[in-house]
């Protein structure tokens, strides 16, 4: 073994030395990383005031095994509309994505929004289930605390998979389907590779639960958009703060953990009802691919494909998303 001329072998640095080097330069960096990213969790009450007033509402849901879920939705325009329009978010997002698709379909029409579990107010599920399966229970649940029999039922990414999933397995409830980027199919996407997961670890969750960078939170949405520059301060305020809402970082990890994307692509020839299928030519997540593939599958459904726009359509031009929507539902 050789050394250096001069160094006495007692001098150099031995396998240990390096490892506690090593490890004291790690703490530094956590050291570091925890005063500039953490951010802790943020109590319910204390996001109410700017995110849950009024039309906002509050309803406990009771869940298998006797346990309570805490719902944020809003139930809007007029109550003589027998068949309302129930709309859900993405995953990261919260109901506010929809309120402007609201404004204008609530003239005439019933509208409900809400937050699925593990996301805004709603916050995360105390059964700590994110699977498919569960939000497609967890929406049963809701429909029947609101007495809604016969729906129109829309979503976006997330929100899309549960409500095509849930039109295929409760064909006598929904009387039309909107999908915007919907997820669940088994594509190929531009940004995430192929079979990646979050991994199930538990201290991995606890970690995600304790650091939120704002600027990544901002640079995340950015690049959901097709055009960045519509992407405001404010916005990046909603998805940041309600991220934080107590328990939302750690049932995200969790979804991700659970999501399983193809596992019901045999129950798409299950649907049958009017499909409005809406896509932004530039989403990042899921390909227009994926809008082609439903196209495809659900009979006699329609396809209309924004090529400026991301991931998040109905929020990044909501005049043009919502007056395909309008038109879809006047022609039923």
């Amino acid at each position: 073994m050789s050394r250096r001329a001069g160094q006495p072998m007692s001098d150099r640095p031995t396998l240990g030395a390096r490892l506690m080097k090593l490890l004291g330069f790690l703490v530094l960096i956590t050291a570091i990383l925890a005063m500039a990213f953490r951010a802790p969790d943020r109590p319910l009450e204390s996001l109410i005031v700017r995110w849950g007033a009024p039309p906002s509402d509050f309803l406990e849901l009771k869940l298998p095994g006797g346990q309570t879920q805490l719902v944020h939705y809003r139930d809007e325009g007029p109550r003589s509309d027998t068949t309302p329009i129930v709309l859900m978010h993405a995953t990261l997002s919260s109901l506010h994505t929809w309120e402007d698709w609201v404004k204008t379909l609530g003239t005439t029409r019933r509208v409900i929004t809400l937050d699925l579990p593990g996301f805004g107010l709603t916050g995360p599920s105390p059964l700590g289930d994110y699977s498919d399966e569960a939000y497609e229970q967890f929406l049963q649940l809701f429909l029947a605390k609101l007495e809604i029999n016969r729906l129109v039922l829309g979503g976006n990414s997330l929100g899309g998979e549960i409500a095509w999933l849930y039109t295929a397995r409760h064909p006598e409830q929904v009387s039309a389907l909107i999908l915007v980027d919907a997820d669940g199919l088994d594509v190929p996407s531009p940004t995430v590779p192929r079979g990646a997961r979050m991994p199930d670890w538990a201290p991995l969750h606890q970690l995600i639960g304790v650091f939120l960078p704002r600027p990544l939170v901002d640079r995340g949405i950015r690049g959901m958009y097709g055009d960045p520059t519509k992407v405001t301060a404010a916005l990046v305020d909603r998805h940041f703060e309600l991220t934080l809402r107590e328990g939302n970082r750690v049932a995200l990890a969790k979804r991700l953990a659970q999501r399983d994307p193809g596992a019901h692509d045999a129950l798409l020839d299950k649907i049958k009802v009017p499909t409005l299928i809406l896509w932004g030519g530039k989403d990042p997540i899921i390909p227009v691919e994926a809008a082609e593939r439903f196209h495809r599958a659900i009979p006699g459904s329609q396809l209309r494909i924004f090529r400026e726009l991301g991931h998040l359509a109905q929020e990044e031009d909501p005049v043009s998303t919502v007056q395909a929507a309008d038109k879809f539902l006047h022609s039923l």
